[in-house]
């Protein structure tokens, strides 16, 4: 056996290639898109074989770019999008080869039978979808003490920046992982709090957690409607903006997209040229968002802190959020994931294995080695409420996450400092954000001293990422903080 060796990047121009870069290459005929997804898959087989981020990858993935290719001869380029490899996570459906599972072995021979709305969209747009990555189980709600990035479909994920050093975070595991890796040019995953924000600090990428319901969830298995939502993972603000411009939209089928204001942009990406902040005030979230954290990683905030005085932004600090030291539960998710799930399951194809909640907690009762080697409290927490959302409880506890996370929280914090955002170090704000269905942007900041990533994020109120994403970019711009990880080619029998 050959001993391992670090990546030698020497030359390698896909390297933290971004997806203008990667337009540029192919408008040049420097690259195909063919060539694209070669050079991916390549980088997938020399060094996924410890980080295990990627599940499976698109039997027609050549084939659909050749096709790119060749209708960008014949007719120019649809959009930024076109002919770039995205990955998705393991919980959005595909209407075609690949399968969805959601990380369970229970699902593993699933194949959805249309599309999710975001990925007709970025189907629409011509993106090559490259394959599915490996998640946390249930996307983390299957029990009380499994670690990120497990699940017992696709193993354990690792962290590319310290594989069994650093967490990788969750439970966009594998996308976090993948998209650090360069493993394609972005990826989607998704959240309901926590699992875009977290994995994305983890990996030093940018993610977006947008507005509940910009983004439709049609298609994606679910856990709580009322937080749930896809969002873009990438490794720059922009190329993060590109996918969401992309994938948001009304879709008929998903009521929460109505509400979406007609005045939004329809090119995030667009937008992005000034990294002048003169104007915007950015409140501070002190404690209880800052308690333990690291001397090294309160140093880095304080960093991040004064690049944005120097950007010109006019910071409030400190701020108050009456709910900040508020203890939430996860009351909401027990009752909402038997209901969504269930019915997610009964629309799939009957040969299925389990096709209901109920029928999930049997079979990895019948398999335990296989599927419950950390338990599965969560799942039988869930099956034994009533699956009508009318008990009491949770009717109050929904009235009360929503007016703590926005009444007596972010909305309130806002209005009381006139912020355009709050500012919070990592992805501490991750929870009350998720709770009010609304945005964060989460933006590399730097690493501690024994190569941990560290990021800041940014949050506002209902549709406010155009405001955001200009406060990321302007950041971004002025530390370009991100470094690729320094793979380890895999072993060699």
């Amino acid at each position: 056996m050959n001993d391992a060796k670090p990546e030698n990047t020497s030359g390698d121009w896909l390297v933290e290639a971004t997806i203008e870069d990667l337009q540029d290459k192919m408008a040049e005929g420097e690259v195909t898109s063919g060539e694209l997804v070669q050079m991916y898959f390549h980088r997938i087989a020399r060094f996924d074989g410890k980080l295990r981020s990627v599940l499976e990858l698109n039997p027609d993935a050549l084939h659909i770019a050749s096709a790119l290719d060749a209708e960008r001869k014949r007719k120019g380029p649809r959009g930024p999008l076109h002919g770039i490899p995205i990955l998705l996570k393991d919980n959005i459906d595909t209407g075609d080869k690949m399968h969805t599972s959601a990380g369970s072995y229970a699902l593993a021979g699933h194949l959805a039978e249309e599309d999710a709305f975001i990925v007709s969209r970025l189907r629409r747009a011509g993106a090559v979808l490259l394959g599915k990555t490996n998640m946390t189980e249930w996307a983390n709600f299957m029990t009380v003490n499994m670690p990120s990035g497990y699940s017992s479909r696709g193993g354990q994920t690792l962290n590319p920046y310290g594989p069994g050093k650093f967490d990788v975070g969750g439970s966009s595991s594998g996308a976090g992982a993948a998209a650090a890796a360069n493993f394609a040019a972005a990826a989607v995953g998704t959240e309901t709090s926590g699992s875009i924000l977290n994995p994305c600090l983890k990996n030093s990428l940018v993610g977006i957690k947008p507005t509940v319901g910009l983004l439709s969830r049609r298609g994606i298995i679910p856990i709580a409607h009322s937080q749930d939502t896809p969002g873009p993972m990438a490794k720059t603000v922009k190329d993060a903006a590109y996918l969401l411009s992309i994938m948001s939209g009304t879709d008929e089928n998903d009521p929460a997209t109505g509400a979406i204001p007609s005045t939004l942009p329809k090119d995030y990406a667009g937008i992005l040229s000034d990294t002048d902040l003169t104007g915007i005030r950015i409140g501070i979230a002190g404690e209880p968002y800052t308690l333990r954290l690291s001397k090294h990683k309160l140093a880095l905030m304080d960093e991040a802190k004064n690049v944005l005085r120097e950007l010109g932004a006019e910071l409030v600090e400190p701020i108050e959020i009456p709910s900040a030291r508020n203890t939430w539960t996860f009351d909401i998710f027990t009752y909402e994931f038997k209901v969504n799930l269930n019915v997610y399951l009964q629309q799939t194809s009957p040969t299925n294995r389990v096709r209901s909640l109920a029928e999930v907690i049997r079979y990895n009762e019948e398999d335990p080695e296989r599927m419950l080697k950390y338990g599965q409290v969560l799942l039988k927490l869930s099956e034994s409420t009533s699956g009508t959302l009318t008990e009491p409880d949770y009717l109050n506890k929904l009235e009360e996450d929503f007016r703590l996370a926005r009444n007596e929280g972010i909305d309130y914090a806002i209005k009381k400092h006139q912020l355009d955002a709050i500012f919070f170090g990592g992805d501490r704000g991750s929870v009350i954000s998720a709770r009010a269905g609304y945005p964060t942007v989460i933006v590399p900041a730097g690493y501690i001293p024994n190569g941990e990533p560290f990021g800041v994020s940014f949050t506002g109120t209902a549709f406010s990422e155009e405001k955001l994403l200009q406060i990321a970019y302007a950041f971004e711009q002025a530390t370009h903080h991100r470094k690729p990880p320094k793979l380890i080619l895999n072993d060699e029998e």
